[in-house]
């Protein structure tokens, strides 16, 4: 039995990085050796397991479908040359919850945290809960905070507590995280109460050696700040808008990777064009530009109608009106809201008006600056959660706040495909589906089964 699914298992890896190889080395023929090679890979998908159902692709997800008919395998090429059979069907943008294994911990309910993503992880880093039980009672003793690392590993479906060395830093609310190669960059932050410990250290955390270290920097160094958005940009550093908890900022602070000097960045404004001083809002760039998006105090949320980008090349602030939907116009205006990028599109989900919490999510081209609402809604309105987006284009939500008067956060965490599914990630979530004991393989078996290394690191 185990030969037969390890056979099945070579099958399907050679199917998979057959189509990913050749597409590569003649791309010239890209549609054609994807079409006929995923027609292979469901053929032998039905050789293998002519007693399986037929599974329904629900953005990127596998879930059961009956499909009796099997004769007359057909197939239709999809938005960015992916070919699907057509009894299967491919639908982006549509959210799933991650349910919590049996046996399995996961990161309790919090706000105020941050995460990044990888090929193969979903890193959550700190947090907020005022409520002692959430929090970990007496077994937590940064309550109300959360003085921890979480790893998601998309392909077990299973979250770990990292255990790290060196000095984890104690600004556990509202900072900013960046992911740069295998490092967790954090810098600013607040502890409690907010406003009374803020930071403006830059810590870095190794993922693969699981170290902390804090970076040693020249210069002169921002205040210390939360709330504050971060971003790494031509090998710098960037970092916008903040707050002491008295005072909101709008300084523009460039940090350089290779020389660890802080420079503060002056404007070629008068003060009128300046961006509202501001906290809790979400950064874009396009290489060239900076954009600010949303954002507010603790008594105004900023519109998205116009939103301000600073110029890298001319050092000045342009402001740029963005054209409304064609049926319901410009997103609301908000803060506390996420925001992933990918290439030139900016996905906002979330946030808090000032009256309600939000669950819309909108896209921004930075080319055209058109925003388009998506039809997918959050599961639940959510805000002061966080978000990231996998370099394949999948988005994954976790935590926040979901009630204003009962003070109410959530531990869920949703997933939505942004993009039509490479056939690489599609190959490989239907893998994980018809062999979900792949993980309990060694390196060594999994490499002589076929896997890539690639996909190897993301099951270890």
């Amino acid at each position: 039995m185990v030969q037969d699914e390890h056979q099945s298992i070579l099958l399907y890896v050679g199917a998979a990085l057959l189509a990913f190889s050749l597409s590569s080395f003649f791309p010239s023929h890209k549609k054609r050796t994807q079409k006929y090679v995923f027609a292979l890979f469901y053929t032998l998908k039905n050789l293998n397991h002519a007693g399986e159902r037929w599974r329904e692709v629900r953005g990127g997800l596998a879930a059961a479908s009956q499909e009796k008919k099997r004769s007359n395998l057909r197939v239709v090429l999809l938005p960015g040359g992916i070919w699907k059979p057509k009894a299967a069907k491919i639908a982006p943008r549509r959210w799933k919850r991650k349910e919590l294994l049996l046996g399995h911990r996961s990161p309790p309910a919090r706000s105020g945290h941050r995460c990044v993503a990888d090929n193969a992880n979903l890193y959550v880093f700190g947090g907020y809960n005022p409520d002692y039980d959430e929090s970990g009672g007496p077994e937590n003793e940064d309550y109300p905070l959360f003085r921890e690392l979480w790893r998601y590993n998309f392909a077990t479906d299973t979250w770990h507590q990292m255990g790290t060395e060196g000095y984890m830093p104690r600004e556990l609310a509202s900072m900013s995280l960046v992911l740069h190669g295998n490092n967790l960059l954090v810098f600013g932050g607040t502890g409690i109460p907010f406003g009374e410990s803020n930071g403006n250290d830059v810590h870095v955390c190794n993922v693969k050696y699981k170290r902390w270290a804090l970076l040693s920097c020249r210069g002169k160094k921002p205040n210390r700040i939360y709330g504050q958005a971060m971003a790494i940009i031509n090998g710098s550093l960037y970092v916008f808008g903040g707050t002491t908890g008295y005072i909101y900022s709008t300084d523009l602070h460039k940090l350089d990777l290779n020389t660890r000097e802080w420079i503060q960045l002056k404007p070629n404004n008068m003060s009128c064009d300046m961006p509202e001083e501001r906290y809790r809002h979400e950064i874009a760039h396009d290489g060239q530009r900076i954009y600010i998006l949303g954002g507010g105090t603790s008594w105004t949320a900023y519109s998205l109608d116009k939103i301000h980008a600073y110029n890298l090349e001319t050092n000045t602030w342009e402001e740029i009106a963005t054209k409304p939907h064609e049926k319901v116009g410009f997103p609301a205006a908000r803060r506390c809201h996420s925001c992933v990028q990918i290439k030139n599109d900016v996905f906002v989900c979330g946030g808090y008006n000032g009256e309600v919490i939000l669950g819309d999510v909108w896209k921004l081209n930075l080319q055209t600056f058109q925003w388009v609402k998506l039809p997918a809604a959050m599961p639940e309105p959510v805000y002061f959660h966080c978000a990231a987006v996998t370099p394949a284009g999948c988005m994954y939500v976790h935590g926040g706040v979901v009630n204003i008067h009962e003070n109410k956060r959530t531990g869920s965490l949703f997933k939505m495909w942004l993009v039509v599914p490479s056939l690489l990630e599609l190959s490989w979530e239907k893998l994980l589906g018809y062999f979900p004991r792949l993980a309990t393989l060694s390196r060594a078996q999994l490499l002589h089964l076929g896997l890539t290394q690639g996909l190897v690191e993301r099951l270890k």
